[in-house]
């Protein structure tokens, strides 16, 4: 959406109004942390205004990094040389 809301060629090829990018975009106070729910919603209204292929698949990717991360059981101790005692 930064991009629809910084560069009106870009706009105009995703059917997004700059305004709209704009308003998207809008920060107080810090980056603004989007729910899933509000990406899935806006995955499919650029693949509904058939936005490029490289930008859905750009959101879809981000998207998929929103996925918490999977720890081992040990929360990092595991790895060899982290729990050797060590002589002051």
């Amino acid at each position: 959406m930064q991009a629809v809301a910084n560069n009106p060629k870009f706009a105009k090829k995703a059917g997004v109004p700059q305004s709209v990018g704009r308003e998207f975009t809008k920060k107080e106070g810090g980056p603004v942390k989007e729910s899933k729910a509000m990406m899935g919603k806006e995955l499919s209204f650029i693949k509904k205004k058939g936005a490029p292929k490289s930008m859905i698949k750009h959101e879809a990717a981000e998207m998929g990094a929103m996925k918490p991360k999977k720890y081992a059981r040990g929360g990092g101790i595991e790895i060899k040389g982290k729990t050797r005692g060590k002589m002051c």
